[in-house]
């Protein structure tokens, strides 16, 4: 007699292979509207609006770090509420209107709002494609998952990086490079809309065969465990922002010391893409390896990772050298970005996974607004150079903060969680 169907929604990649395929497509889309701003803005805030200081340079990235913050706490407990599908067609949405903004800008002010949509963008369609990845995968396999998702996202990124330094360079600043905007925001919601299907009765399904209760969560208590009273959640959101606070750095300030060096606009989009595309691919090979050696040791050695490349960054002058230390920052991001994302679902419950999620992409997002504010100011205050030291030690004491507060979290550890 052969054994009855497993009733209510499969749990794993292999059989939700379709569906789990088309959300990396959809996520390399989302990514790909963020990497069409890395090596282009600057320059334009330069050349076209003649900004003069750091600090004002930076506030685009400022307004989409705070603006991308709060739309992922936000994406978490609407997900949980109505539904990951209609979370991710709305951030599609907001994105339309951004192409337009900054090929039209007739001031700063227009590029500043086109960044407070994008981060409301990649709030809520990075953060579904997250968590509807998570939903599917199952719990043993949430570090591939993870590495594919953001390999994805953080590989168009690289891409799009280079290919708009390019376009920038044979056409201009502007138009062409955000044309490839316009195209990622149209296939993007046309892939949501049509092929995506929801995926909050995974997580349901999951919550029913869990081992212990504890799904009810209000939203302020999750926001407290993961924020400040769970030492693996709160660790995993103070590495998380430490992280993108040197992305943040990355993004804004890297482009005007290499100008500044005498770099070509395409040298300048390479180092742009190098980076990324380092972190992209890395993530293929530490999201599944921390599913098999464990979470902590590739969050620790990726932060210490990202801090020696950042004094590297500091100390050299030339193409080859920041060329070096873009792969190294890559491959600390790398080690880094998909297996914190992977210890928030191993502690989180199915009932409060999504707005874990979300709280911690609010924390690790929040570091951009934090990287661009600080940066630019030290800059201002003391040149490029001590703004980009000053990060350097910010990132190596996060990870031994990490080092010494959080615990494996991957179900196969062998070490003991604290109840």
């Amino acid at each position: 007699m052969t054994a009855p169907a497993p009733s209510g929604p499969r749990l794993g990649l292999a059989v939700n292979a379709a569906q789990f395929s088309l959300l990396v497509v959809v996520n390399a889309l989302v990514g790909g509207v963020l990497g069409s701003e890395r090596t282009v803005l600057t320059p334009l805030a330069e050349r076209e609006f003649h900004l003069d200081g750091y600090t004002a340079a930076l506030t685009y990235i400022l307004a989409f770090g705070i603006t991308k913050a709060a739309t992922n706490f936000f994406a978490g407990t609407l997900s949980d509420r109505y539904g990951r599908k209609p979370v991710l067609l709305a951030g599609w949405l907001v994105a339309i209107p951004i192409p337009a903004m900054l090929i039209w800008a007739p001031s700063w002010g227009w590029i500043v709002a086109a960044n407070v949509l994008l981060g409301i963008n990649q709030g809520l369609a990075w953060s579904t494609t997250v968590i509807m990845k998570i939903d599917l995968a199952g719990p043993e396999r949430r570090g591939v998952a993870m590495g594919l998702n953001e390999a994805a996202g953080y590989l168009a990124v690289a891409a799009t990086a280079m290919a708009t330094g390019a376009l920038a360079t044979q056409h201009g600043l502007r138009p062409a490079p955000f044309l490839l905007t316009a195209a990622y925001v149209v296939l993007g919601l046309g892939l949501s809309l049509f092929f995506v299907r929801e995926t909050r009765g995974h997580a349901r399904h999951e919550a029913t065969t869990h081992a212990t209760g504890g799904g009810d969560l209000a939203t302020r208590e999750v926001f407290a465990l993961t924020s400040w009273r769970e030492p693996a959640l709160s660790s995993a959101s103070q590495a998380g922002m430490v992280n993108n606070l040197n992305d943040g750095l990355a993004w804004g300030l890297f482009p005007v010391l290499f100008a500044a060096a005498g770099l070509s606009l395409t040298q300048i989009g390479v180092l742009a893409a190098l980076y990324p595309a380092v972190w992209g691919l890395g993530q293929l090979v530490t999201g599944p390896a921390s599913d098999r050696y464990g979470r902590k040791p590739f969050i620790v050695a990726g932060m210490l990772a990202q801090a020696a490349a950042l004094a590297g960054f500091a100390v050299a002058d030339t193409f080859a050298v920041w060329a070096l230390a873009a792969v190294l920052l890559g491959a600390g991001t790398a080690a880094v970005y998909p297996t914190l994302l992977a210890s928030i679902s191993d502690v989180a419950h199915p009932g409060w996974r999504a707005r874990a999620v979300g709280v911690y992409r609010l924390w690790r997002d929040g570091g951009f607004a934090a990287g661009a504010l600080l940066a630019g100011i030290i800059a201002d205050l003391a040149g490029i150079r001590a703004a980009v030291w000053t990060v350097a030690a910010l990132t190596a004491a996060s990870g031994l903060l990490t080092a010494a507060r959080m615990y494996e979290t991957h179900p196969r550890s062998k070490e003991p969680t604290p109840t």
